[in-house]
């Protein structure tokens, strides 16, 4: 349970550059700047294996490119890991992220992300070294910073105070609701703004009613 006011996500990677922007701009940066969540990036060559900077080797067996060895993240993760600290190996053979996964996710004090990249990673990494593959769909990826990225943004903004006061996060696609008496996950309702009447389309009259229990009805009927 996150017991402090700030979550920590510390990201091994091959390419910290590509943090950058994501760590400056729009929420994710509005929570680093009021201290609600650290992201901190680690270049993986900092624990290389020769004195050229190299992580990966060729595999066993043969086969196309190189792969990323176990002594190398294995080295980082001794440097950088805590007592409860979460750590995940972004995989394209893992489990596949959800809004469940998020939800379950803010409640860890930090979290330690492995992007992989290359060909893959050692075999004993999965084994002995991470608690979680994680994949974000059923596609193949350059690297695993994209996908980082998405698991961090899907996490921090479930924290308290980082989308604000409004906690509108419970009310969006796939965020749990109580519906006949059963706990349901729905997509989010249709949104309108001003003009009311435009390319043909005018905004629903449930909408424009100005009663709460209306509006609310409708938003419902239209989230199934």
């Amino acid at each position: 349970m996150l017991l402090y006011n700030i979550m920590t996500f510390d990201v091994l990677t091959l390419f910290p550059e590509m943090f950058e922007g994501f760590k400056a701009a729009s929420i994710i940066g509005r929570a680093i700047k009021n201290n609600k969540i650290e992201v901190n990036t680690h270049l993986l060559r900092n624990w290389a294996w020769n004195n050229y900077g190299a992580v990966d080797d060729r595999p066993y067996g043969g086969g196309p490119g190189m792969v990323i060895r176990a002594d190398v993240i294995d080295k980082a993760l001794k440097d950088l890991k805590s007592d409860g600290a979460k750590v995940i190996l972004t995989s394209a053979r893992g489990k596949t992220w959800s809004q469940a996964k998020a939800e379950k996710m803010k409640n860890e004090e930090r979290i330690i992300i492995i992007a992989g990249h290359y060909e893959g990673v050692d075999q004993r990494v999965s084994d002995k070294l991470v608690d979680e593959e994680i994949s974000i769909g059923n596609y193949v990826l350059t690297g695993g910073e994209l996908a980082a990225m998405v698991m961090i943004d899907s996490v921090a903004r479930l924290l308290p105070g980082v989308l604000g006061k409004d906690d509108s996060s419970l009310d969006e696609s796939h965020s749990e609701t109580i519906v006949d008496g059963k706990r349901r996950r729905l997509k989010e309702y249709p949104q309108y703004t001003r003009p009311v009447d435009y390319l043909g389309i005018q905004v629903p009259e449930e909408l424009l009613s100005g009663d709460p229990k209306i509006i609310e009805k409708w938003k419902l009927n239209n989230r199934r």
